[in-house]
């Protein structure tokens, strides 16, 4: 049985753009998260890191090792916005 080279081209053309589609996608999703790869699966206490994480440092997936935090993280919490009774 002969191949049909005629469909190798449209073949490679939509096998390349489903790669290019997919690299772009991953490209896209990491230049969002600052090189890092995409979290999954995110829990109550990745929440609140990353809510730390964007106080500390304005991204969500910014991370700082110096000691002392900036000026105005002691009341920037949530939990200063609620009501007490």
């Amino acid at each position: 049985m002969p191949v049909p080279w005629e469909a190798l081209i449209p073949f490679g053309l939509l096998t390349s753009m489903f790669a290019a589609a997919g690299t772009l996608l991953n490209v896209s999703k990491r230049a969002q998260n600052q090189g890092k790869p995409v979290r999954y699966h995110i829990d109550s206490w990745d929440e609140m890191m990353m809510d730390r994480d964007r106080r500390l440092t304005g991204h969500l997936r910014g991370q700082s090792s110096n000691p002392v935090p900036p000026e105005g993280f002691e009341t920037s919490s949530a939990w200063y916005t609620e009501a007490t009774s």
